[in-house]
């Protein structure tokens, strides 16, 4: 951080700010927006939403004066407002990749089809990629990243997300030369896997979150989606389908998290994983052979091992975006990336009996809800990944409550950017 804030200030000094547009001003990208005001050589230039006064709203709540924000849908108008130091707002998604001196785009928006045509319009016009959308990475990640190194421009999940801030401590870990066994989050809520936006709509208005947002929290799903998007950075898997997800705290984690040989609960090494009970900590179990290193760590109060975890108790979500995109900008390095491709897919449930002909909705409605599974087993099954199904998928039979939902159970919406980029990759990727 400490070369991260000269740098700022010597780019605001030379009046070369990073400017960068967000996508989205829900409490994420309303968070990322206000907190970017306060760091040098850095600029929310341009804010887009679907509703322009929620915008200009986010930047009014961050203290710029009203005379200083441009609001326009048109390309030209948005160019000359950057190019005179305004804060722009604008409509229309597709001007955050064709703005000029726009450095990166930041997708706050949570909605999978959204994330792949922005993404991919970003990268056409070599800008940096930050997705808060782990919707979207988690179904197509894979294939944008490698769309993004051809480019040469970075696309990079965020610090302050749960993903990024298992990254930190699992590059830590194999940085020091530690052998990382497991890595995980904590969980924010008790499971109900029938969690819905009536359910929880009460809750969500105290927490000032969308109902399906805070029922995709409960449900369980937006946490199987975060465990893919760390399975896919590093080549971990679920130890089973959905993961164990334990209750324990901090001090008893290195007990569950170790084989069932040795007490534990794993059946293997090498997996992604959530507790209850750490929330909203993440954590990375580790060991060594050396007697020495073991000698040493106890000596630092880190138990006597042979497993060990370190544990972050917080992270900050957006209002560590910052973070993300100095690096991408500045070092030209992603906080995480799906570099190791497809390893794992969060796959549908039905979340309620289901008729032949109904439609269903999306992540954090009344009708689905995900799991982790291994991207193979997926595939060898004909899982359907959750990102794909949205409003306009049919159900072609009778599906049951709890059951898996597969490719011919149902119709999907074949002409979105998603499904497509999703079709590209598994003929690609495997």
């Amino acid at each position: 951080m400490l070369n991260m804030n000269k740098k700022l200030i010597q780019l605001a000094n030379q009046d070369n700010h990073i400017k960068v547009a967000i996508v989205g001003v829900g409490k994420m990208g309303k968070g990322l927006v206000n907190q970017m005001t306060r760091i040098k050589g850095m600029i929310p230039a341009l804010v887009i939403n679907r509703n322009g006064e929620k915008a200009i709203n986010a930047l009014l709540s961050a203290g710029i004066s009203r005379d200083d924000i441009l609001f326009s849908n048109s390309l030209k108008d948005i160019n000359r407002g950057i190019e005179m130091g305004k804060y722009v707002v604008s409509e229309d998604m597709d001007m955050a990749s064709k703005a000029n001196g726009i450095q990166a785009v930041v997708d706050a928006t949570g909605v999978p089809e959204v994330g792949a045509k922005l993404s991919l319009a970003a990268i056409d016009n070599r800008k940096h990629v930050i997705m808060l959308n782990v919707e979207a990475d988690s179904v197509v990640g894979p294939l944008i990243y490698k769309y993004a190194q051809k480019a040469g421009v970075i696309y990079t999940g965020t610090a302050g997300d749960e993903p990024g801030a298992v990254m930190e401590l699992y590059d830590f870990a194999l940085g020091l030369g530690f052998e990382v066994l497991a890595i995980g989050k904590g969980k924010n809520n008790p499971v109900n896997l029938e969690a819905n936006p009536d359910i929880v709509y009460e809750e969500a208005l105290k927490k000032e979150l969308k109902p399906n947002m805070l029922a995709g929290f409960i449900d369980g799903t937006n946490t199987m989606i975060e465990m893919t998007c760390m399975s896919n950075a590093t080549g971990f898997v679920p130890d089973i389908r959905g993961g164990h997800g334990v209750i324990s705290n901090i001090d008893d984690l290195t007990g569950f998290m170790r084989l069932r040989e040795d007490g534990g609960v794993l059946n293997k090494y090498g997996i992604v994983e959530y507790v209850r009970g750490i929330a909203p900590g993440v954590f990375a179990i580790f060991t060594t052979k050396l007697e020495e290193v073991r000698n040493h760590l106890k000596y630092q109060n880190m138990g006597s091992g042979p497993n060990y975890v370190l544990y972050r108790p917080y992270h900050l979500t957006s209002l560590e975006t910052s973070i993300t995109i100095f690096e991408a900008c500045v070092n030209h390095e992603a906080t995480i990336a799906p570099t190791e491709g497809a390893i794992s897919d969060a796959v549908t449930i039905a979340k309620k009996d289901l008729k032949k002909g109904e439609r269903l909705d999306r992540i954090g409605g009344y009708t689905v809800y995900g799991s982790i599974e291994e991207h193979k087993i997926a595939m060898k099954e004909n899982l359907v990944p959750i990102g794909l199904i949205d409003e306009n998928t049919r159900a072609l039979r009778d599906i049951k409550k709890g059951e898996f939902i597969t490719y011919d159970m149902v119709e999907l919406d074949t002409t979105t950017t998603i499904y497509k980029l999703r079709q590209i990759q598994d003929k690609e990727m495997g």
